[in-house]
């Protein structure tokens, strides 16, 4: 399976630390140095939203070391019925800020990271290249790409997810094995195709569903155990609580990933999404609003 690079295993855990983790330790898949790498760990979260609140929150209580939050946003009352690391009286506050609290009562151990930016082909590169993981927790096609490129050309994995209505979709992108989005999806449907999460709705707890999914895999990407989602897009149907998967290949053809990528750090100003009329409020999800077929089988 997939596994990151060695990362720098710090000195052991404290007596509260090995406390607090006592579940994780008695786990052969974990143990004491499976902990260790998890508290080595950086993971790096697009967004403190839906996704990201239970993403944040589970891996806080795992014991990553450091997690970075990428989002620029402030709490509305529209956000509380599913972005469930924020509270009412967070209303008007920077997520950034409301998400670091949370984080920090969950787990003082952790490290929080806040970036309260607009992630940009400008920036992408130089703040994925201190994380070891980056998580999309995004809601737009715009972003979606320029994360998925970044991953590519910075050389981490990144955890994809995607929800709408009663639909979810997760995956493992941007590693050397598997395909990254661009190999599924090459360029994002055209605009008033898709309707936006706002205009569509979202399941409130959806987003629980398919978070705790990302940060799973993730925490399987830091450990090197398991089987992650790599070649493999899972899709998550709670209307009918069912889950199936579609196999996924590398596009020899990707512009990003393929054998003669047209898009590379040489002209970073130049990766991710760039037409105007490509709205910041789609939620891709379903297969079937895209009119793409992947390749490979579903099962």
């Amino acid at each position: 399976m997939a596994t990151l690079t060695k990362m720098p295993i710090e000195a052991a855990l404290s007596n509260d630390e090995i406390l607090r983790y006592s579940r994780h330790l008695i786990m052969p898949e974990v143990g004491m140095e499976g902990q260790l790498k998890l508290r080595a760990a950086k993971v790096l979260c697009i967004g403190a939203g839906g996704l990201g609140s239970p993403l944040a929150m589970y891996l806080a209580a795992a014991g990553v070391g450091t997690i970075g939050i990428v989002d620029f946003d402030v709490v509305d009352f529209t956000n509380l019925q599913r972005q469930i690391i924020h509270s009412t009286a967070d209303v008007g506050r920077k997520k950034l800020d409301s998400a670091a609290e949370t984080i920090e009562g969950i787990n003082p151990f952790v490290k929080v990271r806040k970036f309260e930016t607009r992630l940009s082909s400008e920036n992408a590169l130089e703040l994925f290249r201190d994380f070891d993981v980056i998580v999309d927790g995004t809601d737009n096609f715009p972003t979606r790409y320029l994360v998925n490129d970044a991953c590519v050309l910075t050389g981490k994995p990144n955890v994809y997810g995607s929800i709408f209505r009663f639909e979810g979709q997760a995956s493992v992108f941007a590693t050397k094995e598997g395909p990254c989005y661009r190999c599924l999806y090459p360029e994002p449907p055209p605009p008033g195709l898709v309707p936006s999460c706002a205009e569509g709705g979202v399941l409130g707890i959806l987003p629980g569903l398919v978070g705790v999914i990302q940060a799973t895999e993730a925490i399987k990407l830091i450990l090197g155990t398991g089987e992650p989602l790599i070649g493999r897009l899972l899709l998550v149907d709670a209307l009918g609580m069912s889950f199936r998967q579609l196999k996924l290949k590398k596009n020899p053809d990707c512009p990003v990933c393929g054998k003669n990528p047209s898009i590379t750090k040489r002209n970073r100003g130049f990766f991710g999404i760039f037409n105007p009329m490509i709205l910041f409020n789609f939620c891709p999800v379903r297969t079937g609003f895209w009119r793409v077929i992947p390749q490979g089988n579903s099962h």
